[in-house]
């Protein structure tokens, strides 16, 4: 089963603030732009089942993976049937005060770790479009105060997440109505299976990645849809219990055995363009 936001084109504000009882309706086909707006993989499977599931892209932002890389992946995977749109998913701050940002149209590759504010002031001058991930959730993502604070500057919130709690995904859509920002959606997908379980549809077409970040940008209209029922619910069990294996051994490996992350400050690759501002 399909569900989306029971408001087809509206005004950004209105199409964050339906009733929780009422929030998504049941619905068979939409002649609409779907958009898996965060997945973490992508291979051939991955790119199978986008297309099964009636996308038309998804935006790939790999953790720790630099910009180049990320390019080269996406234009071997990107055909006529799907688009397949670089991105990076920032991490900002240090390992105690992180916040994520998931950033499109980046012109220049921008390393984790540096300041959040630092990070902001970059991505304004590239003029990328800036997305805010599972807002308020765990000690990852933006709060209140910083939507507050850069709200000229964020293009977009996620409004569901499937590695949610049902709390989690109330207060995202009340902090973009709180802000008046538009909203988005993703699978979030660390794993294949989860690709295209959630998308933000759009009522007309890219063709490219520019014309997205555009989008974004404009805050043109979209709807907020996810699947639902059972396999839906087992789906996001599994992506949460991935939580753990991030958290856990996946964490110790990057921080003591693997070496210095790609995407530190520090590696040559940035040619010191970001010292001293982490």
């Amino acid at each position: 089963m399909i569900c989306y936001s029971s408001t087809t084109n509206p005004p950004k504000s209105e199409s964050l603030t339906a009733g929780s009882s009422n929030e998504y309706t049941d619905v068979t086909e939409a002649e609409s732009f779907r958009v898996d707006f965060h997945a973490k993989v992508l291979d051939e499977q991955v790119v199978a089942r986008a297309k099964a599931r009636g996308l038309d892209a998804i935006v790939y932002a790999p953790h720790f993976e630099r910009l180049p890389k990320i390019r080269e992946e996406a234009d071997r995977f990107s055909d006529d049937d799907l688009l397949v749109v670089p991105a990076r998913e920032v991490f900002t701050g240090d390992w105690r005060n992180r916040r994520h940002l998931v950033v499109l149209g980046l012109d220049a590759p921008v390393p984790d770790f540096i300041s959040f504010e630092d990070a902001m002031d970059e991505f304004a001058r590239q003029d990328a479009a800036v997305l805010a991930p599972h807002p308020e959730f765990l000690n990852v993502s933006v709060s209140a105060d910083d939507l507050a604070a850069y709200r000229d500057l964020i293009d977009a919130v996620e409004t569901y997440n499937p590695k949610h709690w049902p709390h989690n995904n109330r207060r995202a859509r009340e902090l973009a109505t709180e802000f008046d920002l538009p909203g988005f959606t993703s699978s979030y997908a660390h794993l294949k299976g989860s690709v295209g379980e959630a998308w933000t549809e759009f009522d007309r077409s890219f063709d490219s990645a520019a014309e997205l970040v555009t989008a974004l940008k404009e805050e043109v209209p979209r709807r907020i849809v996810r699947r639902s029922g059972l396999s839906h619910t087992l789906r996001c069990a599994a992506e949460f219990a991935h939580l753990g294996w991030e958290n856990s051994y996946e964490k110790i490996d990057r921080l003591f055995l693997s070496g210095m992350t790609p995407t530190h400050p520090d590696h040559i690759a940035y040619d010191d363009r970001f010292d001293g501002v982490y």
